[in-house]
């Protein structure tokens, strides 16, 4: 069946995996993404190349799950350090006396 103009092309990834020019993509960005939410995976490419893939949210959810675990912030405040109370308390550094320079 012949393509019409402006009609994302197969993929040799499989079907449903479409390719779409960015101008394209651009232009008929509704149906880029309805067309991932229903059918998976649509690729976008610029000059030819791969450039970017857009993805449902649920599909995203699925395959990035390190978006989902806490931040670096949250780990710090849970970690053992977080409960020094006190802890710069005995830290104080004694002083040590002066030291002369010496004498030219």
């Amino acid at each position: 069946m012949p393509r019409r103009p402006n009609q994302p092309a197969a993929n040799p990834q499989g079907p449903g995996f479409l390719a779409w020019k960015l101008e394209d993509a651009k232009a008929r960005f509704s149906e880029v993404v309805r067309l991932a939410r229903e059918q998976g995976p649509q690729r976008v490419t610029v000059r030819g190349r791969d450039a970017v893939v857009v993805v449902s949210a649920a599909d995203y959810a699925r395959l990035a799950p390190a978006a989902t675990l806490p931040t670096l912030a949250a780990l710090f405040a849970d970690g053992p350090f977080a409960r020094l109370d006190g802890f710069e308390d005995g830290l104080a550094r004694q002083q040590e006396p002066f030291r002369e320079g010496p004498d030219f």
